[in-house]
């Protein structure tokens, strides 16, 4: 069976502290040297998203999030479904994907599927290092990313 290529996009700013946790996620992917997958890393603009991921079967953007009640490092799996309709879900970044989903269903260029690994963020202020608790939530968001690209690529 042939598959459409996959790409992990890691949403992040790498001196927002724990909003590099999508590029930290992303980098550790592409260490894997996984055939079919594409690694892009992005600070979220919509039009940037739309060129990761137009012509791919699958999309995973990894970010941060926030969620209330907050529980640093804990890991939400959000499709396409989830995020559509809502502009302020989910991502800790302006408009972000949710609003990029949006933009790419009126242009027609939406992925296939589309993924996002969202991990809840304690700290987005200015610096660098994850906290401690998204520190601990790399692995198995890696491994929850890696979950969806395995069911992809089969």
């Amino acid at each position: 069976m042939t598959h459409r290529p996959a790409v992990v996009i890691g949403v992040g700013h790498p001196y927002r502290r724990d909003d590099a946790i999508g590029p930290t996620v992303a980098s550790e992917i592409a260490q894997l040297h996984l055939p079919g997958v594409r690694i892009v890393i992005s600070d979220g603009e919509p039009v940037s998203l739309l060129a990761a991921w137009e012509d791919t079967g699958l999309a995973i953007v990894v970010d941060a999030v926030r969620h209330e009640p907050p529980c640093p490092g804990r890991i939400h799996r959000l499709t396409a479904t989830h995020l559509a309709g809502d502009v302020s879900a989910a991502s800790s970044h302006g408009f972000g994907v949710p609003y990029a989903l949006l933009l790419s269903r009126a242009l027609n260029r939406q992925p296939s599927h589309l993924v996002m690994v969202g991990i809840e963020a304690a700290d987005t202020g200015a610096g660098s290092g994850l906290s401690e608790a998204v520190a601990a939530a790399v692995p198995a968001s890696v491994a929850a990313v890696r979950a969806e690209l395995d069911s992809h690529l089969r």
